[in-house]
């Protein structure tokens, strides 16, 4: 049998393996962390459950895909129930909008903002839907190798004006600004500045429309153990605890992979999940091609970081939804802090994840389970000491949960915890501390993103947010189909 080593755990390393392994491929995945999962890790903390993320699961049949692809049901390891309202989004004067594909509801939300907007919006989404067709369904798993392919991708860039941002088309058919901003901010699920993210992200609206948003019941660590299980079931093989430190590599291809612990292992193929930077220049330290990809890649614009506030807290919470967005009082100009001038501005807009009101088994008896999430600036752009910022801006953070939605939360909190930019750049390898890899703008998509399969080491292969077709679970997913593609057809020449 071929042999091949995935490196990192993660949702775009164990949805390849899976692929690999289904397709006959011996497969060992590698991962340097204690549990699998990648930035979807978890803590378990004096009895509440802590995912680190993503938490937003959207597109279900990308995943029953790698169960069906055996004759297997994604039932049998991981239990999917839906959640509702999709997002309660809440601004900083008391109002509140719910963000649902029930259309009845969703238009008396509009309605109840701008009456005249609900026309708006359903042309916006025949804009989604047209985006989601030619950018998701055809395009979203098909590999970019060379500049050809991307010119044949050209015409429907040019009709649904790709050049353009999210925010720009959302505003074309909406007036009032927070349905604008209600409609534009998907693109920060994947990293993406809505002020400069291609109108093509506009596509998340109509993939969420369609698909539902879902949670994954204990957790989206459970969703990922499912994963891992099924992979096991197949004949697979993980290393846990073990981070590769060196591809080995001859000429134009690598050779074995080498890990901490002195574990090696001759491989036909090696397919890495970690960060793109790390991979090449970390890695590979002794191959010349490798070291200019990574000077290379070190140019380009790197996605923001995040900075989660974990904690626990007394009480049970009906009235606060599984997934809020608590907006500040600026929009563009926050972008502007976050993605341009690199500051830690005194607002910010919240993320705000309640898992236990859906699953009350993320927490112990009559006492829930949060995180709060705030964009801020990568490591590149705000070199700032977050074991010293971290404590104080943590506080903040809480203050303003308290404000809008837990006027006692200081005295309630159990347990607390936060995970910083520079604990993305440790436990991750994240160039930059960055949250998703490559900023997602037009001239770093597709052929301009990573590629899936290195130009010139023939047998390295990419997976994960640095690829094509991008983050967020859709994206990592379907970006294993395109790298699984190419190795089942370079190793099998299937």
């Amino acid at each position: 049998m071929k042999k091949v080593a995935v490196i990192g755990a993660g949702f775009g390393g164990l949805a390849l393996a899976i692929r690999l392994q289904s397709a006959g491929i011996q497969t060992t995945v590698i991962e340097a962390r204690d549990k699998p999962g990648g930035r979807a890790y978890y803590w378990e903390r004096d009895g509440f459950t802590f995912d680190a993320g993503p938490t937003v699961v959207t597109d279900p049949p990308c995943l029953k895909e790698l169960w069906a692809l055996s004759g297997h049901d994604i039932s049998e390891d991981v239990e999917l129930v839906p959640v509702k309202p999709f997002y309660r989004l809440n601004w900083a004067d008391g109002t509140n909008f719910d963000y649902t594909n029930d259309e009845a509801v969703l238009n008396a939300e509009i309605a109840k903002l701008s009456p005249r907007d609900v026309a708006g919006y359903a042309e916006f989404l025949k804009f989604s839907a047209g985006v989601f067709e030619e950018g998701y369904v055809k395009l979203g798993s098909v590999p970019f190798l060379d500049f050809a392919s991307m010119i044949k991708s050209a015409p429907p860039l040019i009709r649904y004006q790709a050049w353009r941002s999210v925010y720009s088309i959302v505003s074309s058919y909406i007036e009032n600004e927070k349905l604008r901003e209600a409609f534009s901010f998907h693109s920060l699920l994947v990293g993406g500045n809505p002020m400069t993210a291609s109108a093509m992200y506009a596509l998340i609206h109509k993939l969420e429309k369609d698909g539902g948003v879902w949670w994954a019941k204990g957790g989206t660590n459970k969703l990922i153990g499912g994963m891992v299980k099924h992979f096991e079931r197949l004949g697979g093989t993980v290393r846990m605890g073990d981070p590769v430190v060196h591809i080995h590599s001859l000429g134009d291809r690598v050779t074995a992979v080498e890990t901490k612990s002195g574990w090696r292992e001759s491989v036909d193929a090696v397919a890495s999940n970690g960060d793109i930077v790390h991979s090449y220049a970390d890695l590979m330290p002794d191959n010349g091609h490798a070291q200019r990809r990574a000077k290379s890649l070190k140019k380009k614009k790197f996605s923001p970081s995040l900075f989660v506030v974990h904690f626990g807290v007394e009480g049970t919470w009906p009235g606060i939804a599984h997934h809020m967005i608590l907006f500040g009082p600026r929009y563009k100009g926050l972008l502007d802090d976050i993605y341009k001038h690199g500051v830690l501005p005194e607002d910010f807009s919240i993320y705000l994840h309640h898992p236990s009101v859906t699953d009350p088994s993320m927490a112990p008896p009559g006492m829930s389970t949060f995180y709060a999430l705030v964009p801020v600036a990568n490591m590149g752009k705000l070199p700032i000491d977050w074991d010293e910022v971290g404590p104080q801006f943590e506080k903040r953070v809480l203050d303003e949960v308290g404000r809008r939605l837990i006027p006692d939360i200081h005295s309630r909190i159990v347990t607390k915890f936060s995970y910083t930019p520079k604990d993305f750049s440790i436990d991750l390898s994240a160039h930059q501390g960055s949250a998703f890899s490559l900023e997602p703008l037009l001239t770093q998509s597709a052929y301009f993103r990573a590629h899936n399969r290195d130009d010139a080491i023939k047998n390295f292969y990419l997976v994960g947010a640095g690829t094509h077709p991008g983050a967020g679970i859709p994206g990592v997913v379907g970006s294993a189909k395109a790298t699984a593609g190419l190795m089942i057809e370079d190793l099998l020449g299937a």
